[in-house]
Formats: C-alpha cells, sequence, structure tokens
C-alpha cells in the first residue's frame, strides 16, 4: 500500500573512500519496499560516527544494505510491505535502518521502527535511534546498569555520550563522564552527570576512585579502546562490567588479566549495525517500553548541536571530525 511515489530521488553518495568532500549528492531510484518493510519519506537523518568510518573505507555496510550512508532517520510511512500491520501510510516515526539514510526515501525493516515520542520535532527524533538503540542495549542489556549502581561514560559530549547521561541519570544511576573542554564537563553536567572530567587535565580514575570513596564504578561505557581499556579496569568496582561499542583510541589492548579475576570483572562489547532485524526488533520493544516514555515526557531529550541541508553533508561530516559538537548533528530533507 502506497501514495503515488516518485521514480527518482535526491540522496547522498559515497563517491569513493576519502574525506568529507567524496560525500556527492546524486538522483537515484526511489528504493522499492520489501515484504515485512516500510519505506520512509524521510524528513532529518542523523549523522553518526559509522557514517563516517563508512566514507572511509573501514565500515562495509551489511551484504543486502543500501551502499547510501545513514543509520537513521525521521519522517512519514510513505508505503507498507506486505506482512506490516502495525503501520500506515502517513504515520509519523523514527528508524534505525541499516543504510541509505542519507536520502529522501529509505526503506528499513517494520521492527526497527518505532513512533515519535511526544511532541519531538522531526529533527530531534532524527537524532534518537541510533544512539537509543546503542545505549540501551550496552549500558543496560550487557551492562546491566541498575538503579543505585554507577556509570562511567568516555566522550560524555557525543551523542552516545549525551544519551547515556541522561537515561542512566533519568533511570536511577549515578553517572561520571569523560569529556575534551570545561564546556563539555559543564553541558555532561547539567545533563546529569555528577562528576565531568576534563580527560585534557585530570586523571579520569584518581577522580572517579575518589568520588566513590575508592571503591569504583559499575559500568564503564567505552568507545576509545587503546590505553583507556587498562585504566578502565583500574576505575571499576568488584563485579564491575565493561563494554566497548567504539575503539577511537585502538583496537589492540593490554592489561594485566589478574585485575580482571581478582575484581571479578566482565568484559563485553558489541556492534549494532550487523545484528538481526530480530535482535533490533527485541532492543526497539524495550526502548518503547521503558525510554520512550522519557522522551515523551521530556525528561530525556536528544541534544542538537547543528543541523545542516541534506546536500551539504559533507559539511555535516567536517563538523563531526572537529569533534567541537555537543551531541547530535542532523541533516534535514526537503
Amino acid at each position: 500500500m502506497a501514495d503515488a511515489l516518485p521514480p527518482l530521488m535526491t540522496a547522498v553518495e559515497i563517491a569513493n573512500p576519502g574525506g568529507p568532500e567524496v560525500l556527492k549528492p546524486v538522483t537515484v531510484p526511489v528504493p522499492m519496499v520489501r515484504p515485512g518493510e516500510v519505506l520512509i519519506k524521510v524528513a532529518a537523518a542523523g549523522v553518526n560516527r559509522p557514517d563516517v568510518l563508512q566514507r572511509m573505507g573501514r565500515y562495509a555496510p551489511p551484504p543486502d544494505a543500501s551502499p547510501l550512508p545513514g543509520l537513521e532517520v525521521a519522517g512519514t510511512i510513505a508505503a507498507v510491505g506486505d506482512g506490516v500491520t502495525r503501520w500506515s501510510v502517513g504515520d509519523r516515526v523514527c528508524a534505525l535502518v541499516p543504510g541509505g539514510g542519507y536520502a529522501e526515501y529509505v526503506a528499513t525493516p517494520a521492527p526497527q521502527v518505532l513512533p515519535i515520542p511526544g511532541a519531538l520535532s522531526m529533527v530531534e527524533a532524527g537524532g534518537v535511534p541510533e544512539t537509543h538503540f546503542t545505549v540501551w542495549t550496552n549500558v543496560f542489556e550487557r551492562g546491566r546498569l541498575t538503579k543505585g549502581e554507577s556509570l562511567l561514560v568516555h566522550g560524555g559530549s557525543s551523542g552516545i555520550g549525551t544519551t547515556a547521561i541522561q537515561l542512566a541519570y533519568q533511570l536511577g544511576a549515578r553517572v561520571f563522564a569523560t569529556a575534551g573542554s570545561e564546556e563539555k564537563c559543564t553541558a555532561c553536567e547539567a545533563l546529569g552527570a555528577d562528576k565531568a572530567i576534563n580527560y585534557r587535565t585530570d586523571d579520569f580514575v584518581e577522580v572517579v576512585k575518589e568520588a566513590t570513596e575508592g571503591r569504583g564504578v559499575d559500568v564503564v561505557l567505552d568507545m576509545v579502546g587503546g590505553d583507556y581499556v587498562p585504566r578502565n579496569i583500574e576505575a571499576l568496582a568488584l563485579e564491575g562490567r565493561h563494554v566497548t561499542i567504539a575503539v577511537l583510541g585502538g583496537a589492540t589492548v593490554t592489561f594485566n588479566i589478574q585485575k580482571l579475576m581478582v575484581k571479578r570483572l566482565t568484559l563485553t562489547g558489541s556492534t549494532l549495525r550487523p545484528q538481526s532485524v530480530e535482535a533490533k526488533g527485541r532492543i526497539a520493544r524495550g526502548l518503547e517500553e521503558t525510554v520512550w516514555p522519557l522522551l515523551a515526557a521530556g525528561t530525556v531529550r536528544p541534544i542538537i548541536h547543528e543541523t545542516f541541508p541534506l546536500e551539504n553533508a559533507a559539511e555535516a561530516h567536517a563538523l563531526m571530525e572537529t569533534s567541537a559538537h555537543i551531541g547530535k548533528i542532523v541533516l534535514t530533507v526537503g
């Protein structure tokens, strides 16, 4: 079922691996909607670090995914594939997509689609799915963070970081965060961090240990890797959980495994994009039950740093690579 759709659309492709300048607006066919999928007319598309890695040739899309970048969108349902019963043409939605979000239309499996929470704008909703899916599954499922425990978030001013701080705080955890400037640290604390640590001037291990009277934190959400891992292990409490979601500081790690044994630690991690539709649908159900009411009430909100028209995706990537932003960068469509 669909309204009349144009045969062609504007999208942004990766002309060849390289810098932001390789992102080029192109005209391509509107995607066909397959059974179990919906087609979304995109109003806003979030920009994420995996998009940058894909552009650089370091993060290939899954074999059956669109080669176009873009992992999250907000918009309206334009067509519904066979077997889809929840969604109808015209519904306002946001979605985790397997690729192709930098476009006027994108197809995605229906289980990865969620209603726009409350009164969020399309721009705000376009910055929600990727970070919320990532934080929910890693901090609360893999990391098992519960009310009364403590969390250390690295990259606290990023899209992932601002999401993790808010969700952990609102769900009853004590939150620590690291960031690279006093402005960013202030922003983290305004979102609910008990203490934000400027990693350029302070040792986060010492600060966390002092703030917890030597105990350490229950969960670390790490997107740095490299030499942060042994320091994270020092900062963890007994029975602590270390969750890796990126390795911006390097994928090779050396640490004393006896400390893991003595503290009875759990080291885990995940990537979101390669997971099955069924797994992503399960994450979506958890979000809708627990997190969507917080977004609808405004107690958790996407932090939008800046927007760019779709055709200016290269400028959005250039900004992301400076790491000067706080929160999300979003492309607007139409």
